[in-house]
């Protein structure tokens, strides 16, 4: 019987940083280009890109992030083949089986942004027990969107504001704010978006204001170490004016 190996502990390597974003917001893209340099189904990208999830997680904690938000599944991607459709909702639940556990004991709290109400209900159902196991945790807050739209999201909250009844005068920035999806979240200081892509697709429309945008060649699924170390360093270089000068 073999001996048992004892490893090095998955240490960072360290990182000069003359600020480090607080939430960090990424458009996970590529997985359908990087299956297709390997002549095989789009569906073994969007798995690759899947496992890759947990790694560039624990990345971002042990730099410091506090808030990292994943966009998974957009609302126009309903309109994709029904077969990648269904393997994404696969996926997503492999996702909770395989990983709620080790977010709850890395002290990560995992929500969801978007709308969960086309999906199955046993699917909503994971999502909501992934949630509430992960609710007092506080290490960072792990956001997925998925079934999200921005343009969707203001809608959502201006509906609700006149279902409330507001007086029109007294709808502001912080109203619509507050019923946004996820209120309490700061807005993203750092965007990145992988594959090379130049345009934020409907994502964090609301919240991306102000927010540092950082666009990589490297297809989601290799997206690693280095990628993710240029994004940081990229971001601290950056003077932040808000409007200012």
């Amino acid at each position: 019987m073999p001996s048992a190996v004892r490893t090095k502990p998955d240490i960072p390597p360290p990182l000069s940083l003359t600020s480090v974003p607080g939430h960090v917001a990424i458009i996970m893209d590529g997985n359908g280009r990087w299956a297709r340099q390997r002549g095989r189904p789009r569906l073994f990208g969007h798995r690759a890109g899947t496992e890759n999830i947990r790694r560039v997680i624990q990345r971002f904690a042990d730099y410091g992030v506090r808030h990292l938000t994943l966009f998974a599944f957009s609302t126009e991607n309903w309109d994709r083949p029904r077969y990648e459709v269904r393997g994404l909702m696969v996926l997503l639940s492999r996702f909770l089986k395989r990983e709620t556990q080790h977010l709850h004991e890395n002290g990560i709290r995992l929500l969801h942004i978007g709308d969960l109400s086309p999906l199955s209900p046993g699917l909503q159902r994971e999502v909501r027990d992934a949630i509430e196991l992960t609710s007092a945790n506080d290490r960072m807050t792990l956001a997925i969107a998925f079934n999200y739209g921005g343009r969707a999201e203001i809608v959502e909250a201006t509906r609700r504001l006149v279902e409330e009844g507001r007086d029109p005068r007294d709808i502001d920035e912080n109203a619509i704010g507050s019923h946004l999806y996820a209120p309490d979240m700061p807005e993203p200081d750092l965007l990145i978006r992988t594959s090379g892509e130049l345009r934020v697709s409907n994502f964090l429309l609301w919240q991306l204001a102000y927010t540092e945008l950082v666009f990589v060649d490297t297809l989601w699924p290799d997206f690693g170490d280095r990628q993710l170390r240029h994004a940081l360093t990229e971001y601290a270089s950056r003077r932040r004016r808000f409007g200012g000068r």
